[in-house]
């Protein structure tokens, strides 16, 4: 019963915390511009969290470098679980044309399942995806937890 009020709570109000694990700033800049009136994403409830331990949603951008990779898995520890994970862009679904990086540690998803193989990720793939499919992939992510 407790975990179903949590969840409805999740899907009602949920509070997002933005990391960028070695992005090009264009996924950071769209990710922005959602929280403009233009986009107005606080109609669905959405707000941005000042801290991982109050955000129920992380938005991640850029596929992980290797300085950035025990930063990101700490910061997965701290949020507050049930705990949805919206990998941006298509470096973070992909690595796309970092893939073979020296200094890439990997996309996003691989490395929060290091900490929890349980996680909840959605993807919105796109270079740099519209903030449209960004408020779309929020929306759906959480319709599905």
């Amino acid at each position: 019963m407790l975990a179903a009020l949590k969840r409805w709570a999740l899907k009602k109000s949920p509070w997002v915390y933005h990391v960028n694990t070695g992005a090009c700033n264009n996924c950071d800049i769209e990710i922005l511009d959602c929280l403009t009136p233009r986009f107005d994403v606080e109609r669905f409830g959405i707000l941005l969290a000042p801290s991982p331990r109050h955000a129920d949603v992380l938005l991640v951008t850029g596929g992980v470098t290797l300085q950035a990779r025990g930063a990101l898995q700490e910061v997965y520890r701290q949020t507050a679980k049930p705990c949805a994970m919206l990998c941006i862009g298509s470096c973070a679904c992909s690595m796309c044309i970092f893939a073979d990086g020296y200094h890439m540690a990997g996309p996003p998803d691989k490395v929060v399942r290091e900490v929890d193989p349980d996680a909840f990720i959605a993807y919105v793939p796109g270079c740099p995806p519209k903030p449209e499919a960004i408020i779309l992939g929020a929306v759906k992510a959480l319709g599905a937890l």
